[in-house]
């Protein structure tokens, strides 16, 4: 609707991840490199993680722009899918059949389409979005195919992207061997003031923009403000900005015209949540109960979701030791035993 008024040849704040709109912050141009040496190595698992809106997908729907023939690409958004039907669905994804066939048929199946991508000199590459939703066996699955191989060399390389709580999954004391062949992995995170100044800038010349500055700098600093720098919220307000200035007829925002719209959205959907950390603040909010600060005055949000995630960790890691322990206390039984039977026997020959 805009588009025409502000003289633009496409939409510059799709939600939908577009790879020629990738803008290519610090860190997403770090994630973009460690997925590309990935690629090179041709083996191991390359992790990227990153809060809700970071730019994960559009990261991954760039390398796919990139990569060589040489390479079968396949990408899944993944449920909470059980082992059976990852396999499944990856199956699907290099379009093999799997109709009425069991697990152990279609990992057959998926064996000989690798090998036979191997033997014309391409192999396949997954990437795995949203993987924080799959289940530990499942992600155990991805290991196991990981061992499909032909001359030494991994038939199939998998990549994870998925949100903060990936990192604590892959901590987890039972991971070890999926840990150990993690090649590379990396953590996206919002944009600085100047790379979302930066970002909106890119993505409105992307879409044909040729005028001059669109915003003054106070109206950046509220974007940001309100964003926290997070692209797909710079997207959702920035969609909404660009309206208003069509309907409004709007040639340069100021920052009055930018809060106008900020406090539309705020009367619309969820505000970010801002808990109060000035000394004003008296009895904290529901909202406020929720949010810690670290020592380095890092907040951390939904603290009550890590809480409960670090407690099952810990009880996970509590067994392994009690586990360890009752192991060790076998041994130790095992070799006092044998030590006295070598005693005895050793005694026995003397004597005789």
């Amino acid at each position: 609707m805009y588009e025409s008024y502000y003289g633009l040849k496409s939409k510059p704040f799709q939600l939908t991840p577009d790879p020629a709109f990738f803008f290519a912050s610090k860190w997403h141009k770090r994630a973009m490199s460690y997925l590309q040496y990935g690629i090179s190595q041709a083996e191991g698992f390359i992790v990227i993680t990153g809060d809700i809106g970071t730019g994960k997908t559009t990261v991954a729907n760039s390398l796919l722009e990139e990569i060589e023939d040489d390479i079968a690409a396949a990408q899944i958004v993944t449920p909470k899918l059980t082992p059976d039907e990852l396999v499944k669905m990856v199956a699907a994804k290099f379009e093999i059949a799997t109709e009425g066939l069991s697990k152990a048929d279609i990992l057959k199946k998926l064996e000989v389409f690798l090998y036979d991508l191997a033997k014309a000199g391409r192999r396949a590459l997954l990437l795995v979005d949203e993987a924080q939703n799959l289940p530990l066996e499942s992600i155990e699955e991805l290991r196991m195919l990981s061992n499909f191989q032909r001359n030494g060399k991994p038939l199939i390389q998998s990549f994870l992207l998925g949100q903060e709580e990936l990192k604590a999954i892959l901590r987890g004391p039972n991971m070890e061997q999926f840990r150990q062949r993690i090649v590379a992995s990396c953590h996206l995170v919002p944009l600085t003031l100047e790379e979302c100044k930066e970002y909106i800038n890119y993505r409105l010349a992307n879409a044909g923009w040729h005028g001059g500055e669109l915003f003054s700098e106070e109206a950046y600093d509220s974007i940001f403000t309100f964003t926290r720098g997070i692209p797909r919220k710079v997207n959702t307000l920035m969609d909404r900005v660009m309206l208003y200035g069509f309907l409004e007829e709007v040639k340069t925002f100021t920052v009055d015209a930018v809060n106008e719209v900020i406090d539309e959205v705020k009367s619309e959907m969820f505000e970010p949540e801002r808990p109060l950390l000035d000394a004003e603040a008296s009895e904290p909010s529901d909202s406020e109960s929720n949010v810690l600060m670290t020592p380095k005055g890092n907040i951390i949000r939904n603290a009550d979701y890590y809480l409960d995630m670090l407690a099952s960790l810990v009880d996970a890691l509590d067994d392994a030791i009690s586990h360890k322990v009752k192991m060790t206390q076998y041994v130790d039984k095992l070799m006092k035993k044998k030590f006295k039977t070598y005693v005895r026997l050793k005694s026995d020959g003397t004597q005789e």
